[in-house]
């Protein structure tokens, strides 16, 4: 088979933060929340001078694709489901080795 990781790059949205500090807050309870909960590595890949805009990257590693990319989905799902951003964009990318 071989080694299948799996990216997904999720964008979030903060409309009612107005400081760094507070994204900072919001960013680390996501980035911790989906650590306890997921077998991933997660961290925040893009606009870190925005205040109203997160971009993560998340990956997962695996042997088979189709685990993989539900386990990414459920991630996001988790993301949006803990209501502490708006759900923007979202990629998801695989490679093979």
């Amino acid at each position: 088979h071989g080694v299948v990781v799996g990216v997904l790059r999720l964008v979030l949205y903060l409309p009612e933060n107005h400081s760094l500090k507070g994204k900072r807050a919001v960013l680390r309870s996501i980035k911790q929340r989906v650590a306890n909960k997921f077998n991933v590595s997660i961290a925040e890949t893009d606009d870190q001078d925005s205040w109203q805009r997160v971009v993560l990257g998340v990956a997962q590693i695996g042997n088979e694709r189709d685990h993989v990319d539900r386990s990414l989905r459920e991630v996001s799902e988790f993301v949006a489901g803990l209501g502490l951003a708006e759900p923007g964009e979202e990629t998801y990318d695989f490679d093979n080795y």
